[in-house]
């Protein structure tokens, strides 16, 4: 190989680097998202800066006091795949007979979780409605795949029809 070979091999490969670097520059300059020194104006909308809105407390009881069981009975249809309202009548889940002011895991002949079995308490209308908003977070382990029920009100109805049904 020649000194001439060599100097062209060099030479493409520095070019090609320098417009690697070139298109690098380029790019960071048109999409660089980050900030660019002092806003030129600032629009005043009447609300301190970084003061968010407080989320608002519903109060659970007020909620349940509304709560409608025939809508509550729509809800419960996401749960009729798993559970059944009928006494002894186990599924997937444990029989919602009778539910409210029930021992938690203490439907006889229902293998529960770890994670269910080792709660202590009752079904309160309280419990059952953090139960049904995230069962994975009331209940870190559960094997309830229920991803849970977003909207208290649904929780209010769903809780409202289980007691009326005598569930």
């Amino acid at each position: 190989m020649d000194t001439m070979t060599i100097t062209k091999a060099v030479a493409s490969i520095c070019g090609a680097w320098l417009i690697l670097l070139m298109g690098a520059w380029a790019a960071e300059s048109i999409y660089h998202v980050g900030g660019h020194g002092d806003q030129a104006y600032v629009i005043d909308t009447g609300e301190e800066e970084g003061a968010g809105e407080a989320e608002e407390t519903v109060d659970f009881a007020t909620v349940l006091a509304e709560a409608d069981a025939g809508k509550g009975e729509r809800v419960f249809r996401k749960c009729q795949a798993c559970h059944k309202l009928g006494e002894g009548e186990n599924g997937t889940g444990p029989t919602l007979h009778n539910i409210v002011g029930r021992p938690i895991a203490s439907e006889a002949g229902f293998n529960y979780s770890d994670a269910l079995a080792g709660l202590e308490g009752d079904w309160t209308p309280e419990h059952l409605e953090e139960f049904l908003h995230k069962p994975s977070g009331y209940a870190p382990g559960t094997a309830m795949s229920f991803a849970g029920l977003p909207k208290i009100e649904d929780r209010a109805d769903v809780i409202a029809y289980l007691q009326s049904a005598g569930g």
